[in-house]
Protein backbone atom coordinates (compact mmCIF):
# COMPACT_ATOMS: atom_id res chain seq x y z
CA UNK A 1 0.00 0.00 0.00
CA UNK A 2 1.21 3.75 -0.97
CA UNK A 3 2.31 5.96 1.78
CA UNK A 4 0.27 9.35 1.99
CA UNK A 5 1.75 10.27 5.15
CA UNK A 6 4.78 12.61 3.34
CA UNK A 7 4.30 15.97 5.16
CA UNK A 8 4.71 18.45 1.58
CA UNK A 9 3.31 18.45 -1.43
CA UNK A 10 3.96 15.38 -4.16
CA UNK A 11 4.48 16.14 -7.57
CA UNK A 12 2.32 14.52 -9.91
CA UNK A 13 1.88 14.81 -14.20
CA UNK A 14 -1.20 13.90 -15.90
CA UNK A 15 -2.24 13.73 -20.00
CA UNK A 16 -5.42 14.29 -21.53
CA UNK A 17 -4.68 11.96 -24.86
CA UNK A 18 -6.20 12.61 -27.84
CA UNK A 19 -7.39 9.89 -30.71
CA UNK A 20 -9.71 10.76 -33.50
CA UNK A 21 -11.05 13.80 -31.67
CA UNK A 22 -11.54 11.49 -28.78
CA UNK A 23 -9.86 11.85 -25.70
CA UNK A 24 -9.08 9.05 -22.76
CA UNK A 25 -10.20 8.65 -19.33
CA UNK A 26 -9.08 6.35 -17.08
CA UNK A 27 -10.79 5.09 -13.79
CA UNK A 28 -8.71 4.61 -10.56
CA UNK A 29 -8.66 1.35 -8.73
CA UNK A 30 -7.01 2.44 -5.54
CA UNK A 31 -6.40 5.25 -3.45
CA UNK A 32 -5.85 7.84 -4.22
CA UNK A 33 -9.59 8.90 -5.53
CA UNK A 34 -10.27 5.26 -6.22
CA UNK A 35 -13.25 4.72 -7.95
CA UNK A 36 -12.97 8.28 -9.99
CA UNK A 37 -12.50 9.14 -13.34
CA UNK A 38 -9.80 11.40 -14.26
CA UNK A 39 -6.18 11.51 -16.39
CA UNK A 40 -3.44 8.80 -16.40
CA UNK A 41 -0.47 9.99 -15.20
CA UNK A 42 1.48 9.47 -11.81
CA UNK A 43 3.92 11.06 -9.21
CA UNK A 44 7.32 12.53 -10.52
CA UNK A 45 10.48 10.96 -9.11
CA UNK A 46 13.70 12.60 -8.25
CA UNK A 47 16.01 14.34 -10.70
CA UNK A 48 12.99 13.07 -13.55
CA UNK A 49 12.13 15.70 -15.81
CA UNK A 50 7.84 16.23 -16.31
CA UNK A 51 8.20 15.09 -19.74
CA UNK A 52 10.15 12.26 -18.76
CA UNK A 53 7.83 11.05 -15.95
CA UNK A 54 4.48 11.73 -18.21
CA UNK A 55 5.70 9.21 -20.99
CA UNK A 56 6.77 6.86 -18.26
CA UNK A 57 4.03 7.35 -16.22
CA UNK A 58 1.29 6.89 -19.73
CA UNK A 59 3.20 3.51 -20.85
CA UNK A 60 2.86 1.98 -17.72
CA UNK A 61 -0.70 2.53 -16.39
CA UNK A 62 -2.19 2.29 -20.17
CA UNK A 63 0.98 0.97 -22.82
CA UNK A 64 0.28 3.71 -24.57
CA UNK A 65 2.96 6.05 -26.89
CA UNK A 66 2.31 9.38 -26.89
CA UNK A 67 3.45 12.97 -28.12
CA UNK A 68 3.49 15.54 -25.91
CA UNK A 69 1.45 18.64 -27.01
CA UNK A 70 1.85 21.03 -23.92
CA UNK A 71 1.22 22.12 -21.12
CA UNK A 72 -2.94 23.22 -19.99
CA UNK A 73 -2.71 24.41 -16.00
CA UNK A 74 -2.16 23.06 -12.93
CA UNK A 75 -4.47 21.19 -10.11
CA UNK A 76 -4.25 20.57 -6.58
CA UNK A 77 -5.68 18.03 -4.33
CA UNK A 78 -5.61 19.25 -0.73
CA UNK A 79 -5.53 16.40 2.18
CA UNK A 80 -8.82 17.41 2.82
CA UNK A 81 -9.96 16.77 -0.34
CA UNK A 82 -8.01 13.62 -1.34
CA UNK A 83 -9.77 11.81 2.25
CA UNK A 84 -6.14 12.57 3.86
CA UNK A 85 -4.47 10.82 1.26
CA UNK A 86 -1.95 13.07 0.38
CA UNK A 87 -1.08 16.96 -0.87
CA UNK A 88 -0.39 16.78 -4.54
CA UNK A 89 0.32 19.31 -7.32
CA UNK A 90 -0.97 18.12 -10.78
CA UNK A 91 0.59 19.33 -14.08
CA UNK A 92 -1.66 18.08 -17.05
CA UNK A 93 -0.60 18.12 -20.47
CA UNK A 94 -2.15 17.87 -23.70
CA UNK A 95 -0.99 15.39 -25.55
CA UNK A 96 -1.74 12.85 -28.63
CA UNK A 97 -1.71 9.24 -29.01
CA UNK A 98 1.14 7.89 -30.90
CA UNK A 99 0.40 3.76 -30.69
CA UNK A 100 -0.65 0.96 -28.87
CA UNK A 101 -3.98 0.07 -27.67
CA UNK A 102 -5.18 0.85 -24.37
CA UNK A 103 -3.53 -2.19 -21.87
CA UNK A 104 -4.02 -1.09 -18.06
CA UNK A 105 -1.86 -1.79 -15.18
CA UNK A 106 -3.59 -2.90 -11.84
CA UNK A 107 -3.34 0.91 -10.57
CA UNK A 108 -6.55 1.06 -13.44
CA UNK A 109 -9.98 -0.79 -14.06
CA UNK A 110 -11.25 1.02 -16.83
CA UNK A 111 -10.46 3.16 -19.61
CA UNK A 112 -12.93 5.23 -22.23
CA UNK A 113 -12.33 6.94 -25.53
CA UNK A 114 -14.78 10.12 -25.29
CA UNK A 115 -15.82 13.46 -26.76
CA UNK A 116 -14.40 16.00 -24.82
CA UNK A 117 -17.46 17.78 -24.71
CA UNK A 118 -19.21 15.26 -23.26
CA UNK A 119 -16.61 13.09 -21.06
CA UNK A 120 -17.71 13.74 -17.86
CA UNK A 121 -21.58 13.43 -18.17
CA UNK A 122 -22.30 11.00 -15.74
CA UNK A 123 -19.27 9.73 -14.69
CA UNK A 124 -17.49 10.58 -11.08
CA UNK A 125 -14.69 12.58 -11.83
CA UNK A 126 -11.67 14.37 -10.29
CA UNK A 127 -12.48 18.04 -9.08
CA UNK A 128 -11.67 20.40 -12.25
CA UNK A 129 -11.68 17.58 -14.64
CA UNK A 130 -14.04 19.14 -17.11
CA UNK A 131 -12.01 22.66 -16.99
CA UNK A 132 -8.69 20.75 -17.80
CA UNK A 133 -10.63 18.97 -20.74
CA UNK A 134 -11.59 22.20 -22.57
CA UNK A 135 -7.99 23.58 -21.98
CA UNK A 136 -6.47 20.36 -23.26
CA UNK A 137 -8.91 20.24 -26.44
CA UNK A 138 -8.41 23.65 -26.83
CA UNK A 139 -4.32 23.21 -26.90
CA UNK A 140 -5.41 20.73 -29.38
CA UNK A 141 -7.45 22.82 -31.85
CA UNK A 142 -10.56 21.46 -31.23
Amino acid sequence: MADFSHTGPRLAVSAGIFRDGKILLVRRAREPAKGVYTFPGGRVEYGESLTDALTREIREETGLVIEIVGLVGYREALPARTGGHGHFVVLPFAARWVANEVALNDELDDARWLSPSSAVDGLRVTQGLDETIRAAAAMMGL
